[in-house]
């Protein structure tokens, strides 16, 4: 593998955390290895590796971007990984403000729902 790949792997780690990453690689299969490749080497080890902004930022812009795009399978996934970026619920629910101004309330709505629900669940198995 190349370079952008083992980094963009590192990175995809400490973001989305290592269960998550193995389950990912456990399931991925001939077909689909290239696509699990692409991700790792474009999204993780060019764009989320990059240090022109913060893994905060990027967590709150990847949040806004998805409810904006109505893209609200991967949100869920996001908001867990927020924590390890260093971003608040407030972040949250301030990139999801902005997504209800720019982009429309029913999917900043959505997008509220799934995050709060990741925070009732999280709070849950936390006691």
């Amino acid at each position: 593998m190349s370079d952008r790949y083992d980094r963009g792997l590192q990175v995809r780690r400490e973001v989305l955390g290592e269960a998550h990453v193995k389950r990912a690689m456990k399931g991925t299969s001939d077909e689909d290895r290239p696509f699990q490749e692409l991700i790792t080497e474009a999204a993780w080890g060019t764009v989320w590796a990059s240090d022109a902004i913060s893994r905060r930022e990027r967590s709150m812009l990847t949040l806004a971007l998805l409810a904006a795009t109505g893209n609200f399978e991967e949100i869920e996934m996001h908001v867990r990984a927020a924590h390890r970026t260093g971003t608040s619920k407030r972040d949250i629910m301030e990139a999801f403000q902005h997504v209800a101004i720019y982009a429309g309330v029913p999917k900043a709505n959505h997008a509220i729902k799934i995050a709060k629900r990741v925070w009732n669940d999280r709070e849950s198995t936390d006691r």
